[in-house]
């Protein structure tokens, strides 16, 4: 991989340990401060409603300003965030935490623009590989987040808000890895006659088939992943009463497991395309669901939050590595906008339902709740490849 691909890759390695210090303590830190137990996984869930909301007008500054520019900024603003974040949880303020969250979720969405933007940085051949490759840096993520959660709980007055003061130094560190990071030139909206090319709106790039199980690929692996992964830390240490440690090591095997594919996932689209991989994905669910419906010991959390985190690798770097079929480079911010608009809004909702859900209907519940989807994306995925035959027995008769 090339040098860029690698400071992005370092870079998302401490930026993406705020998804883990939050998912591993959110939960817990809002049962203490909560109105209600109901809102505990609020704070969590608001996380992923700041990266939605955010998405759109990040993309959009980085039209204007550069990535570059924009990525320094998230981090910088994810310092700021985590600062907040201390302070409010110090004063026993659940509202101010929450907000904190959302904002540590807008920087967030900067993050989620390093696989495009390494992806732009290589050869077409080799951009699900570099895609893949940037997603590595949630290993680092993986072990570091909950590691910086544990080592805070008790470091300052009020547990946990020395967790997010240890979170904004390693977030500052990420920025100053940016200071390295050199954008790829903009693609030439010339061609060879030196003509300006027709720029297509959204509505006509969605009409696609590709585009859509591109975009759901992504979108429904997030949103399953974030809403049993929401819903773990509750379930195990407030409902079941599983220890904390216990807690932590099936948050981590989790996340370890989300990025550990990484290593090949790329390899294995270039050799057996990105459709394979998402149903590989989905059986990973799929399993998953039984183990979670097997039992609530710390080993069926642990083995169904393991093929939650194998099956969301398959499922969004496929996605992710098959979405720039379905659009030109002129096109890149738009469309790239609106899938990470789509896929964050989707994992909103299921983050937000998820404690509702948990306390009101039970683990068991939750977790077949999210069988629908899986259905969906493999009709997605039918109809794609329905079109595709039937164009191709279209020509074959011309």
């Amino acid at each position: 991989m090339n040098r860029q691909v690698w400071i992005l890759a370092m870079a998302g390695a401490l930026g993406l340990s705020v998804a883990p210090v939050v998912v591993f303590i959110g939960g817990i830190v809002g049962v203490a401060l909560a109105p209600s137990v109901e809102l505990a996984t609020l704070p969590v869930a608001f996380m992923v409603v700041g990266t939605a909301l955010s998405v759109l007008p990040v993309t959009r500054f980085m039209q204007v300003f550069g990535r570059k520019n924009v990525f320094i900024f998230g981090a910088l603003f994810n310092t700021l965030a985590s600062l907040l974040a201390a302070f409010f949880i110090s004063e026993h303020n659940f509202w101010g935490f929450t907000m904190a969250v959302a904002m540590l979720g807008g920087g967030m969405a900067t993050i989620q623009q390093y696989r495009f933007a390494a992806m732009e940085s290589v050869s077409m051949e080799r951009m699900a590989s570099a895609a893949s490759f940037v997603l590595l840096g949630g290993l680092v993520a993986a072990i570091l987040g909950p590691e910086l959660a544990e080592i805070g709980e008790d470091l300052l007055d009020t547990k946990f808000s020395g967790s997010f003061v240890l979170l904004a130094v390693v977030c500052f560190f990420g920025g100053f890895c940016l200071l390295f990071y050199q954008s790829a030139e903009a693609s030439k909206t010339e061609n060879n006659e030196g003509t300006m090319k027709v720029e297509r709106s959204l509505r006509v790039i969605m009409q696609s088939p590709i585009f859509w199980v591109a975009v759901l690929a992504a979108a429904i692996g997030y949103a399953v992943m974030s809403y049993i992964m929401t819903a773990t830390p509750v379930s195990m240490h407030v409902m079941e009463g599983h220890s904390l440690s216990d807690t932590k090591w099936v948050i981590q095997s989790h996340i370890f497991a989300m990025f550990l594919p990484s290593f090949f996932s790329g390899r294995l689209i270039d050799r057996f395309g990105a459709a394979r991989l998402m149903v590989a994905g989905l059986f990973l669910y799929g399993i998953c669901i039984v183990v979670a419906l097997s039992g609530q010991q710390v080993m069926h959390y642990w083995g169904g939050l393991v093929l939650l985190g194998l099956g969301w690798n398959f499922l969004f770097v496929s996605g992710t590595a098959l979405l720039p079929q379905s659009y030109e480079p002129e096109e890149r911010f738009k469309v790239q906008g609106f899938n990470d608009f789509f896929v964050f809004a989707l994992q909103a909702l299921a983050s937000l339902s998820s404690g509702a859900i948990i306390y009101n209907f039970g683990w068991g519940n939750l977790v077949l709740f999210a069988l629908p989807f899986l259905l969906l994306q493999l009709l997605a995925m039918y109809m794609w490849r329905a079109g595709d035959l039937e164009r191709q027995e279209r020509s074959n008769e011309v």
